[in-house]
């Protein structure tokens, strides 16, 4: 005999009635707060190992938001009807069979960034920041908070791996939108720019890490202004009697 997890019925009352501030927060937590690869720094691996480029970064980024957004929305759905102690079974179940099938499109449809994703496109399995996302909070949100945090998750790992493979691309191989033509067929053949000879060392595994700890220096830099600014404004404001 097994119980069933309970009916979250405030869950089903925000399901009747979305809040768009509430989804305004969501979105900003996934975007900047608590971004998987600045904050939470999960799936390093496919992050430092595909930005060489920033069209390999888009393409590894799309990906991994598509996973987010189906897999959030497939767990919202099914929460009042997934046993507890199936719940983890189930995510990476579900997870996997999206993944499976995102692979197999990009196989078809895009075969050469499939060819140079590789092996990192079924690694989006392993990414913790989907099961993660599943398990904390698509599965006790409705359906339009789960997409949204789904989304919002994705497009701020995508904008991690852009970012990292525009710097890399950029510093370490001297170009600019190389590779594009993987995405956006032959008509992007011509977008590559050269700028400079370009510098090996952030190709390299090593460059890799370096990039990924400046970006993080200058992230928290910005994270630290906001509060400077409000304990000034507050110590600069008069006080009254």
């Amino acid at each position: 005999m097994h119980t069933e997890r309970p009916v979250d019925t405030d869950n089903d009352a925000l399901a009747a009635v979305v809040n768009p501030a509430s989804l305004t927060g969501v979105f900003k937590e996934g975007i900047w707060s608590n971004n998987a690869g600045f904050v939470q720094l999960l799936g390093l691996c496919p992050m430092l190992a595909v930005t060489t480029t920033l069209a390999y970064g888009i393409g590894l980024g799309f990906a991994t938001t598509l996973v987010l957004v189906l897999s959030n929305g497939l767990v919202s759905v099914t929460r009042n009807i997934t046993a507890s102690y199936l719940r983890i079974p189930t995510y990476v179940l579900l997870i996997a069979s999206l993944v499976t099938l995102i692979d197999i499109l990009l196989h078809a449809y895009l075969f050469e960034l499939h060819r140079v994703l590789g092996l990192f496109i079924p690694l989006i399995v392993t990414n913790c920041a989907i099961i993660a996302r599943a398990e904390a909070f698509a599965s006790r949100q409705p359906v339009a908070q789960a997409l949204v945090d789904g989304l919002a998750h994705g497009l701020g790992f995508t904008l991690v791996l852009m970012i990292l493979g525009f710097f890399r691309e950029l510093m370490g191989a001297g170009t600019l939108f190389a590779g594009m033509d993987s995405l956006f067929g032959p008509i992007a053949s011509t977008w590559t720019v050269s700028v400079h000879s370009g510098f090996l060392l952030l190709i390299l595994p090593p460059g890799a890490f370096l990039a990924l700890g400046m970006l993080l220096a200058a992230r928290n830099a910005l994270s630290a202004r906001k509060p400077r600014r409000s304990e000034a404004s507050v110590s600069a404001s008069p006080t009254t009697n």
